[in-house]
């Protein structure tokens, strides 16, 4: 009987498996780093959503008080926001190592697309917004502004929505290729 077993697995084994080797210490971090991205992607895309939502409910259907208290809570909910944003980001290139074709770099152009749209024209349109609306200045600016914030936020909102998508399509792909070495 032997004293030990030792398993031998050629180059091929080892760069094949990678970093997806659970056994591998960088295999449990990419496995811990997963669920953070999907909440955080979550979060981020929820947020964004309730905050079109949002405007665009009251701007139909409510009063201007309403649309008022809207427009100054967004601003607020960027403090949740920024760092969901900021923890799908860097989760995201964290789980990728270095990749970047198929998915992963289509995923990360729609995340240079997100974080452009939102820091050249979301968040400085929510500002805009929420001060004019605190005013009383409900005029053809803010109209204006408003038009372009829901375009921005409708797009913002469809391209997380596609990454999510490729995020769901990617972890399947996983799944079955694991599956398929463990039979």
């Amino acid at each position: 009987m032997p004293l030990a077993t030792i398993e031998i697995r050629s180059t091929d084994d080892r760069r094949r498996l990678g970093s997806r080797d659970p056994s591998t210490s960088s295999g449990r971090a990419r496995a811990s780093l997963a669920p953070l991205h999907a909440a955080a992607g979550t979060a981020a895309l929820l947020l964004i959503a309730s905050f079109w939502t949002a405007t665009l409910v009251t701007e139909l259907f409510g009063p201007w008080t309403a649309v008022v208290t809207v427009k100054q809570l967004i601003p607020w909910g960027f403090l949740i926001l920024v760092p969901a944003l900021a923890a799908t980001g860097g989760s995201g290139f964290a789980l990728a190592k270095g990749r970047s074709g198929g998915l992963i770099g289509t995923k990360r152009k729609r995340m240079i697309a997100i974080a452009a749209n939102g820091l050249l024209v979301l968040v400085p349109s929510a500002f805009f917004l929420a001060a004019r609306a605190g005013a009383g200045l409900f005029d053809t600016a803010f109209y204006v502004v408003q038009a372009v914030e829901l375009v921005a936020g409708a797009i913002n909102v469809t391209l997380l929505g596609l990454n999510m998508r490729d995020g769901f399509a990617m972890t399947r792909r996983r799944r079955k290729s694991r599956r398929r070495g463990a039979i």
